[in-house]
């Protein structure tokens, strides 16, 4: 009986350790499955915060570059450049403008002098009184012609384009057989041309080409012409104002001027 006791004990003992085992063995498998969670976790934490760095440095870098002071004075200096090219190719026209304009004067002068000498060689005599007063008021015309000229000229140097414009319009109304007429009609044209008016000084420089179409400044007011169509987006019209000009006054000064510009013209329409 006794030894039949001892076998129960030891059975009930190995069942209770067996038993005990088996739950060891579960919590330890939960454990390890909750470790691996956690990792798994961590791991998608660190991603996370890696990608928000990330994400912080690129919002940093084009706040940056918004707010950046270096490519705001870029742009800043390349409108500054724009305004400065459009500065200078005004005082180059004007400089051209008057180096013809004194280059016609002095041929008008030699005409006006070749023919006064010419009346008065082969020409009958005339008495003093009449010869003096005739050339009192012949100087004072060409004095005050002269001077209302050179007047719109000084305002157009000046920037003063308004105010050059109605000079020459006024000049234009007071001096209508002017010689210096077709300078005027150019220097008008390019007075609205610089106000921004294009179709004014199309117009404007189109009636000198077909009144004074052999004039020194007719190359100039047809290169006017054609800024004026590209400025009216008028692409087409203007490189065929600029072959136009360049089989008409081929040795003209401006005509390098629109050889380069009809180039460019081109090749925008080739890319």
């Amino acid at each position: 009986m006794r030894p039949l006791i001892l076998v129960s004990i030891l059975l009930f003992s190995l069942s209770q350790n067996a038993h005990a085992f088996l739950e060891d063995k579960e919590a330890r498998k939960k454990i390890t499955d909750i470790q691996t969670q956690n990792q798994a976790t961590q791991a998608t934490l660190t991603e996370l915060k890696n990608s928000q760095q990330a994400l912080e440095a690129r919002v940093a870098a084009i706040e940056a570059i918004v707010k950046g002071q270096g490519l705001l004075d870029l742009l800043s200096q390349v409108e500054q450049l724009n305004r400065e090219l459009e500065r200078v190719k005004g005082e180059l026209e004007v400089a051209t403008h008057n180096i013809s304009s004194t280059q016609q004067r002095q041929r008008d002068l030699y005409t006006d002098t070749d023919t006064r000498l010419r009346k008065l060689e082969s020409g009958p005599q005339v008495s003093s009184p009449d010869v003096n007063t005739a050339n009192g008021s012949t100087a004072a015309d060409n004095s005050a012609e002269n001077r209302d000229f050179e007047a719109a000229q000084s305002l157009a140097r000046a920037g003063k384009h308004r105010e050059a414009f109605d000079a020459y319009d006024k000049f234009l109304q007071t001096y209508p057989a002017s010689t210096r007429v077709p300078e005027a009609q150019y220097a008008l044209g390019y007075s609205q041309f610089s106000l921004k008016n294009y179709k004014a000084a199309m117009s404007t420089q189109q009636k000198m080409l077909q009144q004074f179409p052999d004039h020194p400044k007719a190359p100039d007011a047809m290169f006017n012409v054609a800024n004026c169509q590209i400025q009216l987006s008028d692409v087409e019209g203007a490189k065929k104002t600029l072959r136009i000009l360049l089989s008409q006054y081929p040795n003209s000064e401006v005509a390098p001027n629109a050889k380069k510009r009809l180039t460019v013209l081109e090749s925008i329409k080739k890319q």
